[in-house]
């Protein structure tokens, strides 16, 4: 790096940060804005799932190959390319006239996402030296992730219901070019390594995934046995066989195979993709159920999630003095205990509940859970990584975040659709819908806290490993998320 980026450290924070955050920010501000896009482009139930699949299988399939292009191009031009074309591809979704072009941009926006995220922690962890202010910079980091998640939901009801839902994506587009500019005069170009690209193991990941969440929606509407069901689940299932036989051959491989070598990483890969799938669920079910059941509008309905966001947002600020007084297990298990109560609590709520005691309540055990899981989840998933493969350890970070949250909002689409007794329409239908769905949230997490439990806590206690004085990388000194 740079000598201009050790005089900047707060303006780099600031960029980095805030382009993940837009990145985030568009992975939930399109939910309040769910049941009219349903209306006005007739979209089915469980059709309406591509509008956020689409987003999230591009872009957890091409984070590897994403990571991958910052070493060889260099991380600072790859990070500007990615907020190109979001950007451009923001403009696309804002415009969509028609269901395919929709679904198109949204696929489009998953391929700048891919090159931004991962470029983004590489260049925020180049930036800060390893140790107290590297901790303080992923914390804020990790915060990011949490709160953009919280924060889309209330921005996207907002110009949902007094602009349009196309608004929050236009807004992409200044925010992206100013990021550009911020960028090229604050942040120094990183020195390229020699590679080449695994473009076979992307694509497999890619349509791997793919073709299983496609054979899981469709399912839903078709029956498990039907044809293309069976044959699309077949299909991914082969191409994710041979994603794993390709990264054993590979000479530079997007994800080595000893990264799962390590238990602890083990269980923080899996642990992030069953969380992140029951939050996905939260999100996109709770934000209907609101609207549809409890009559909410789209601003209301955003609005409705500021007790999750302002807890989300208190308790990520002080994760760091948590962490290091309990430790970075305990806090875990803490976090995605407390996520499950309040899921299971909310799963609960009816036709004629009332949205303090069966929403508001359980929203804010779920943001005081979020708060504190997502920082020791990230440092579990980069802890004891070795310099070189640094990159794609982070990388697997938000590859399982984001294929997490396409296949868990395809199985729990798929399970409330089965819910729905014969006959069932409207709100009725709806009520059954959300609750199977948030129910099948609440199992996610309870395999999740098991794992942490097996996998990351036992292991820290078997090999005497000190907790962290915060979510900071061990060893590294780059990475990616």
């Amino acid at each position: 790096m740079s000598r201009r980026d050790q005089s900047h450290p707060t303006m780099i924070l600031a960029i980095i940060c805030l382009s993940y955050f837009m990145v985030i920010l568009d992975n939930s501000i399109i939910f309040t804005g769910l049941p009219r896009i349903e209306a006005a482009m007739h979209f089915s139930p469980t059709g309406l799932t591509w509008v956020q699949d689409a987003y999230t299988l591009v872009f957890g399939g091409l984070l590897l190959l994403g990571a991958r292009s910052g070493d060889i191009v260099g991380r600072r031009r790859m990070f500007v390319i990615g907020l190109l074309l979001f950007a451009l591809a923001s403009l696309l979704v804002g415009l969509a006239p028609y269901t395919w072009w929709l679904i198109a941009a949204r696929a489009f926006q998953g391929v700048g996402a891919a090159i931004l995220a991962p470029s983004s922690l590489s260049l925020l962890t180049a930036s800060f030296a390893e140790g107290h202010q590297r901790a303080r910079a992923v914390a804020a980091y990790s915060a990011v992730a949490g709160i953009g998640a919280s924060a889309g939901l209330v921005v996207g009801g907002v110009l949902a219901d007094l602009v349009s839902w196309r608004a929050g994506f236009f807004l992409n587009v200044p925010i992206g070019i100013a990021m550009v500019f911020a960028a090229r005069r604050f942040i120094g170009e990183t020195e390229r390594r020699p590679g080449r690209f695994d473009l076979i193991g992307a694509l497999c990941a890619t349509l791997g995934m793919t073709a299983l969440v496609f054979g899981i929606v469709d399912a839903a509407e078709s029956g498990w046995s039907a044809p293309a069901t069976v044959a699309a689940i077949v299909l991914g299932a082969v191409l994710l066989a041979a994603l794993a036989v390709n990264e054993a051959r590979a000479e530079q491989p997007i994800m080595p195979l000893r990264l799962f070598a390590d238990r602890r990483r083990t269980g923080a890969y899996l642990v992030r993709m069953l969380y992140l799938g029951a939050m996905i669920g939260f999100f996109f079910f709770t934000s209907q159920y609101l609207q549809g059941v409890l009559g909410f509008s789209p601003l209301a309905a955003g609005i409705a999630f500021l007790p999750m966001s302002a807890v989300n947002f208190a308790v990520a600020v002080g994760v760091n003095r948590v962490v290091r007084r309990f430790g970075s297990p305990a806090v875990l298990i803490a976090g995605v205990g407390i996520t499950l109560a309040g899921m299971l609590w909310l799963s609960r709520a009816g036709a004629g509940s009332d949205y303090l005691a069966a929403v508001a309540l359980p929203m804010v055990l779920i943001g005081a859970g979020q708060g504190l899981a997502f920082a020791p989840m990230t440092s579990a998933g980069l802890a004891g990584v070795d310099a070189g493969d640094a990159g794609a350890a982070s990388g697997l970070i938000n590859t399982f975040h984001q294929l997490g949250s396409a296949l868990g909002l395809a199985v729990l689409a798929a399970a409330g659709s089965a819910a729905v007794p014969a006959g069932a329409a409207g709100a009725a239908a709806l009520v059954h819908r959300v609750d199977a769905a948030l129910t099948g949230s609440s199992v996610l997490l309870a395999s999740a806290l098991l794992l942490v439990i097996v996998l990351i806590a036992r292991r820290t206690r078997q090999t005497h490993t000190p907790a962290p004085a915060g979510p900071a990388v061990p060893r590294p000194a780059y990475a990616r998320s």
